[in-house]
């Protein structure tokens, strides 16, 4: 789930995998060491708690420790190894280091941006001059699904900067709290989806996994926390959600229409073909 473990939680006894107790369910355990006695590893034998012995402990996550400046720079020169195009990254004389992610936007619903504002220019980027607080106005858009937009960061900036940065590009004035952003991750033909804590370096994790996108990709999508805080939306919004809901319900209407339209024809094409045959 991403969420960082803080209570008393399950662990693995073979190979100390951990997790949330409400996350026991979803989890799919692909342990090295199977049990002897049943041949093959299952979640409900192997996730154990490690509170069983009646100390209420904590499950703490093991912190790696922060890499030196060498082990940076041998990353740094292994990364722009790879590197196709001219998006390097750079190390700096304070230890910190600079470089490029693409982040692709895939937000289902609208976004809210001021009304008749004219596009950001490049002098208005240098100035830092907010567009969005020059109106009250406001209104409602979808921005293109799976749009890509590339950003220039530091090894410093959080995922709560990059979110903020987005948004700001955009000139979208929604809260930042709305969006979440996650890694996505393809192994064994598989894409892994996780969300990504506030606090955590895009930029590190993009310096981990090379400059290949197909390995490791940064994705913005809506902050789905199970239930969903209507008070949060404005007006402009809550219209649009019953604009979509009724066009998915005209839409789903007549798909099952279609579908039984078929059935019908079908069905009388087989009638009349049976008309004068025995039986």
């Amino acid at each position: 789930c991403g969420e960082a473990v803080r209570e008393c939680a399950l662990r693995c006894d073979h190979c100390r995998y951990t997790c949330h107790q409400e996350c026991r369910s979803l989890i799919q355990l692909d342990c090295p060491w199977p049990d002897p006695c049943q041949g093959q590893l299952s979640p409900e034998s192997t996730l154990l708690p490690p509170c069983s012995q009646n100390v209420a402990q904590t499950v703490e996550e093991e912190k790696p420790k922060p890499p030196t400046v060498q082990e940076i720079k041998q990353k740094i020169e292994k990364y722009n190894a790879k590197v196709t195009n001219c998006l390097l990254m750079k190390l700096n004389d304070d230890g910190t280091y600079t470089g490029f992610i693409k982040v692709h936007l895939k937000l289902r619903r609208p976004v809210t941006v001021p009304a008749g504002i004219r596009p950001q220019s490049i002098y208005d980027a240098l100035k830092e001059v907010n567009l969005a607080e020059m109106t009250d106005k406001r209104t409602s858009f979808y921005l293109p699904l799976d749009a890509i937009k590339q950003l220039h960061i530091s090894s410093t900036t959080t995922v709560s900067e990059v979110i903020q940065g987005l948004l700001k590009k955009f000139m979208v004035v929604d809260n930042p709290q709305k969006f979440a952003l996650f890694k996505e991750m393809r192994k064994d033909g598989q894409v892994l989806v996780q969300k990504l804590p506030l606090t955590e370096y895009p930029l590190y994790l993009r310096l981990l996994a090379g400059p290949d996108t197909d390995v490791l990709s940064f994705v913005l999508k809506e902050n789905e926390t199970g239930e969903v805080e209507w008070d949060a939306f404005s007006i402009p919004e809550l219209q649009n959600f019953l604009m979509i809901l009724d066009k998915e319900e005209k839409e789903k209407i007549q798909q099952v229409q279609r579908k039984y339209e078929k059935f019908k024809q079908r069905l009388q094409q087989t009638l009349k073909e049976a008309r004068g045959k025995p039986g």
